[in-house]
């Protein structure tokens, strides 16, 4: 087993510069001056990305950088491509570069027979289902990587582990989403510059009750930008670097928007009603339906506007079948491409548009949207309907709207009134677009082309310059974990009670040492098995690890399995501490609201289990795993120095009660299911879980009642209010989510922690599992909250904490602790007197 410091530098990423300098004179005379920066600022780091406006030139760019790095290092290059711009490469290679036009390969086979310093292209979905394997190559390119988005993420997290190791990487689109960030973030996972979780972990805050949330720090923006300016080169124009932009001025652009009445009366609901007023169209079903209904006058519409102007070129965008053969039909002389043609035809179609053989030419913006130059010899552009996809939409206008473009832009967009909601996303998101756009410019202008020294200033760190605060009954220290329990001394701790991270799910420190930082569940089990064997050690014989953990829902998206699974997360935690000489006793389960949960993670969907009840799981509870460890004397299991209660304190009534699994409501009476239906919702929760735990459960009743509130509008969507109690000991039902030190510190406009533990859980532990005086330990202290109510219940406390935020509102917590106990009030002073 390696040291746990070689296992720390195991985790770092490659450095970030890992490129040759070019000088001027080597880089092709055909390329424009902003052209030749950009290609030798990229050979310069090896793996960098090029966000440049429409019409910048990124072809010729993403030659160049292919050609001089295998003239440089040898070997082979591949260009990865959407389907319908591999006619742009080749005459961009052959017109400007006097290469030889780079050959389309569909296998590994017809890779590995091309000779050394050959520049290959491919397509997107060869890559992606397996058939040409990029680390044989020493340069890649995607070109409009954008197009990854409409695969879903387990395609861009599937394209970081194809291309890992790759030493030179290009990435190249115009539009990288403006709002959301993890886009970005992705991007530099894949060209490993910074992982994913050190990125967010850096610059963003996360919601802990909301899945995937992403806020970036407003005190953190200008760092976040200038950190995505140091891989990603963003250039809207050839002066952004200092150039002339003479041939690069482009007219304003002139929107033109057709809104079509809506034909009022021609819809039924499910129910068999005539609907007078069409619904707006905010869900994608709505927005299908309105599409389908309104072709004929849509493209009625579009014939209009090709009439009125007889001499100019169009493009006309659609999106369905139904309406290419509607323009097929009504428009003479369009011409049109669909995804099952013969490519060659389909290719030889988009030339002759872009080269002005065609006037008319009608495509879908998933076949023509990326990557096409049709500026040459059309200025117009009708979008026969309209959707949310913007990144696509913005694309398919700037195949017209771009540099070099001669003719004033008239884009044409026709929608109906119910589809309203859909423009104005459109407009909302067009807006972000051009913030982000003007925000790099800003950037760039600012700082120029470097970057580097910020690089190194945001590598991870490893080690902790360790501090140590202590109070009246109280340890709090900022360290790692596993170095300062090594530290501590054997059997020195009366009860271990902590919230482990829950594997990678979350990170809270940009160091190397955190837990969370770790590729797998795997990795992290590795890391903890260093920590474990100091708990163990340091436990005295028979004391009590009460480890709080949670299954990991596993999205869809992720595991390429189309639905939500679950990590036995809890299981696989038994089983690392049993194989680390812990003795399992126990679990106590900790019920959570399913509600709730299902709006922090979008699994457990009403409507979702309506259209297949077989994807319907489960609320995932929480868990409070019990370990011994094990006494010296086992002949009677008793811990070496025992959790001793006086008979007087806790008496055998009281004994029989807990030890029984039902637990009575108090009160003269149990109340009756009509009392609880007629209470209001705010005593609605905690009023059935005493009715339920007072009665025979009826599963049917339960709905019965449950309906009969939504009947009348009492059933919340945002939570759980009639949840059945439980008659175990061992689940927890009535455990206060809300009850944590998250409160306080949202108070006092401190940082949230991402998995607060809630006060009840540790209350409960400590009072059962330990002594007055006891050492209480928790190795990943967070806010100080076990150290908190260990002091409270009259034990001492012992916080590590790793992250230097946390950990001083934890010794903030602590000390104003101290300060309560010490206040004297006026009755003490009274007392005194007497």
């Amino acid at each position: 087993m390696s040291t746990y410091n070689e296992f720390l530098h195991s985790k770092i990423v490659t450095a970030p510069v890992s490129g040759f300098d070019v000088p001027e004179s080597a880089i092709h005379p055909a390329l424009k001056p902003h052209q030749r920066d950009a290609v030798r600022w990229a050979l310069h780091g090896g793996r960098r990305a090029l966000f440049e406006s429409f019409g910048l030139g990124k072809t010729v760019q993403e030659l160049e950088f292919c050609r001089q790095v295998i003239r440089h290092e040898g070997g082979k290059a591949l260009i990865v491509l959407p389907l319908g711009v591999r006619q742009e490469f080749t005459h961009d290679a052959v017109q400007l570069l006097d290469m030889e036009p780079p050959k389309y390969i569909t296998s590994q086979a017809e890779a590995d027979a091309a000779p050394d310093g050959a520049i290959l292209m491919t397509n997107y979905e060869r890559v992606r289902d397996g058939d040409i394997d990029p680390t044989t190559f020493t340069a890649t390119a995607l070109d409009e990587a954008s197009v990854l988005r409409s695969y879903g993420s387990k395609t861009f997290q599937t394209f970081m582990g194809l291309f890992k190791g790759v030493k030179y990487k290009l990435v190249s689109t115009a539009t990288p989403s403006p709002n959301k960030f993890k886009e970005l973030i992705h991007y530099a996972g894949y060209l490993e510059v910074m992982d994913t979780g050190q990125a967010l972990t850096r610059f963003f805050q996360r919601d802990s009750t909301k899945a995937n949330n992403l806020t970036l720090y407003p005190h953190k923006e200008e760092e976040f930008w200038l950190w995505v300016s140091s891989w990603a080169l963003f250039i809207q124009r050839p002066s952004d670097l200092g150039y002339d932009d003479t041939g690069y001025a482009l007219p304003p652009l002139d929107v033109r928007t057709h809104v079509i009445t809506d034909n009022y009366g021609s819809r039924a609901d499910r129910d068999g009603q005539i609907k007078m007023t069409n619904d707006v169209a905010k869900s994608l079903q709505d927005a299908a339906a309105e599409k389908r209904d309104s072709i004929d006058r849509r493209v009625a519409v579009a014939k209009e506007i090709v009439d009125s102007d007889p001499d100019a070129h169009f493009i006309l965008w659609h999106d369905l079948e139904a309406e290419r053969h509607a323009l097929k039909q009504m428009i003479p002389g369009v011409v049109d491409i669909y995804g099952s043609m013969d490519y060659d035809e389909r290719e030889r179609r988009v030339i002759d548009f872009a080269e002005g053989r065609t006037k008319l030419f009608a495509t879908k913006k998933s076949l023509s949207g990326s990557g096409c130059n049709f500026q040459r010899h059309c200025h117009r552009a009708i979008f026969v309907g309209i959707d949310y996809e913007f990144n696509d939409f913005i694309q398919a206008i700037h195949r017209i709207y771009r540099f070099l473009q001669t003719e004033q832009v008239i884009i044409d967009i026709i929608y109906t009134e119910a589809e309203q909601v859909i423009w104005q996303t459109l407009q909302e998101k067009w807006r972000n677009h051009d913030y982000l756009q003007q925000k790099m410019q800003e950037i760039v202008k600012k700082y120029g082309l470097t970057g580097e020294a910020q690089m190194e200033k945001m590598a991870r760190s490893i080690g902790v310059n360790r501090v140590e605060i202590t109070g009246k009954n109280w340890t709090a220290v900022n360290n790692d974990c596993v170095e300062e329990t090594a530290r501590m001394a054997e059997n020195s701790v009366d009860l271990i009670h902590t919230s482990i991270p829950f594997s990678n799910h979350y990170e809270y420190t940009p160091s190397y040492n955190d837990f969370g930082h770790n590729e797998d569940t795997k990795r992290f089990f590795e890391q903890m098995d260093y920590l474990t064997p100091n708990l163990l050690r340091i436990l005295k014989p028979g004391r009590v690890f009460a480890c709080h953990v949670k299954d990991r829902v596993l999205f869809g998206n992720a595991t390429g399995m189309g639905m939500p699974t679950m990590e036995p997360f809890h299981a696989q935690c038994i089983q690392h501490y049993m194989k680390h000489g812990f003795a399992y006793f126990g679990m106590i389960t900790v019920v959570t609201d399913v509600v709730r949960e299902n709006n922090q993670t979008y699994r457990l969907g009403w409507t979702e289990q309506c259209k297949d009840g077989s994807k319907m799981g489960v609320g995932c509870p929480e868990y409070i795993l019990l370990f011994r460890k094990l006494p010296t004397d086992r002949s009677k299991a008793y811990a070496d120095e025992p959790v001793k209660k006086s008979k007087e304190e806790y008496t055998r009534a009281q004994w029989q009660i807990d030890a029984h699994g039902y637990w009575r409501s108090s009160g003269d009476r149990l109340l009756t299911k009509e009392e609880v239906a007629q209470m209001p919702v705010n005593r609605l929760q905690a009023a059935y879980r005493e009715y339920s735990r007072g009665t025979v459960y009826d599963y049917k009743e339960h709905i019965e009642m449950c309906k009969k509130l939504d009947a009348d509008g009492h059933l919340p969507a945002t939570f759980m209010v009639m949840a059945p109690g439980s008659w175990s000991e061992d689940v927890w039902d009535d455990v206060n989510r809300m009850r944590t030190l998250n409160t306080s510190q949202s108070q006092r406009r401190k940082t949230m922690h991402v998995c607060p533990l809630q006060l009840d859980i540790v209350d409960r532990i400590i009072n059962r599992y330990s002594n007055h005086g006891d050492l209480v330990l928790d190795p990943f202290g967070g806010l100080g909250t076990v150290a908190l109510e260990a002091i409270k219940a009259g034990r001492r406390g012992y916080t590590i904490e790793l992250n230097n935020d946390y950990f001083r509102d934890a010794v903030g917590y602590l000390k104003a602790e101290d300060d309560k106990l010490e206040t004297v009030s006026l009755f003490d002073l009274m007392e005194v007197a007497e």
